[in-house]
């Protein structure tokens, strides 16, 4: 829906609100009260109304009259934590205001589940080496679980969470991710297919990406099933001031073995059958724009590059507790797994 079809003038009859408030293609339903210059000076839903009948206002009654002027809104998109808070609140359809007042967006919580300010990058250009033959002729990213693509699902699962804005890095057989986003996604995301010259590894394809929308960037492998909570993993990143966080999983490696504590040829101790509980790298990263500059063109260079490339020159990289679904479908076992994950989720 348009902005227009949230909105109404202050003075228009309560008679004409009830029909609009029918029309509110949201489960919130509420319409946001403007003035004569747009300004935004209330808001007006179904409850509203029915309280300003029963204080004997009649239906050709103004709306400001029934409008309630205490409302709730955010003054840009960058707002993630206190729009987290409005949804706790009960809050599901929240204006975005310009310093005037003005209607800039409208997010429909009923719809999304957050409205996060970044961009998104999704690596597609593997050649999928393990998963053959299945890959001799269709791109990995392309695999089906389910009903869907593994990209597809990835991307749906981005938009519920605002992001609206993507680019696919492709190379292996790149005309059928090319020919594949030539149409518009369910989620209505915009789609920007970026082909890569030469194979850059897993990050050195974003000096490729013409444009950012956005001071952070979401960077990840496109053949990953994940249910990773997006929200927390911003919040997280931006409540700890980092340039970079990157999702980790738990592992956990049990030796079933004693095993020696040494010092040369002297046995110090020895640890009976210990475990050892580690974190592994997902291949889902956020950065800030600026970590750009630390990215060199023309030439390989991976996240685990940019990672060392970073804490060398002192800048903040943090991990993220990924404590969810996870599987990397890079292996026939693992794509069988998630095959038979998907008839459950």
């Amino acid at each position: 829906m348009k902005i227009e079809d949230y909105t109404i003038n202050v003075s228009e009859p309560i008679r004409e609100a009830l029909k609009r408030l029918n029309l509110v293609k949201s489960r919130s339903m509420t319409l946001f009260v403007v003035d004569d210059n747009g300004v935004m000076v209330g808001t007006l839903t179904d409850g509203d109304v029915r309280r300003a009948l029963i204080a004997g206002h009649e239906v050709n009654s103004p709306v400001g009259n029934a409008m309630h002027r205490d409302f709730s809104y955010l003054s840009s998109l960058s707002q993630a934590y206190e729009l987290k808070r409005m949804r706790q609140r009960g809050i599901l359809l929240v204006p975005v205001l310009d310093a005037a007042h003005h209607i800039l967006d409208v997010i429909d919580l009923t719809r999304a589940k957050a409205a996060l300010p970044v961009d998104a990058v999704l690596m597609a250009g593997g050649k999928g080496e393990r998963l053959r033959p299945l890959t001799l002729t269709t791109p990995k990213p392309l695999l089906k679980i389910g009903s869907k693509p593994i990209i597809d699902l990835n991307i749906d699962a981005l938009a519920k969470y605002g992001v609206k804005d993507f680019s696919v890095t492709v190379n292996y057989l790149k005309e059928q991710l090319t020919e594949h986003f030539s149409v518009p996604t369910e989620a209505g995301a915009n789609v920007n297919c970026v082909a890569e010259t030469q194979f850059f590894g897993t990050i050195g394809s974003l000096t490729l990406v013409p444009d950012f929308h956005n001071d952070t960037i979401l960077v990840m492998n496109s053949d990953l099933l994940t249910d990773i909570d997006y929200e927390d993993f911003y919040l997280h990143f931006m409540q700890n001031g980092a340039m970079m966080s990157a999702a980790a999983v738990p592992y956990t490696i049990s030796v079933p073995y004693g095993i020696f504590d040494i010092d040369g040829r002297n046995i110090l101790g020895v640890e009976e059958k210990p475990v050892y509980n580690m974190y592994a790298n997902a291949g889902i990263y956020l950065i800030r724009r600026e970590a750009l500059r630390y990215i060199p063109e023309g030439r390989v260079f991976n996240a685990t590059d940019l990672i060392q490339a970073l804490v060398a020159d002192n800048q903040s990289v943090i991990r993220y507790p990924l404590t969810g679904l996870w599987i990397d479908i890079g292996t026939p076992d693992e794509y069988r797994k998630a095959q038979d994950l998907a008839k459950h989720l």
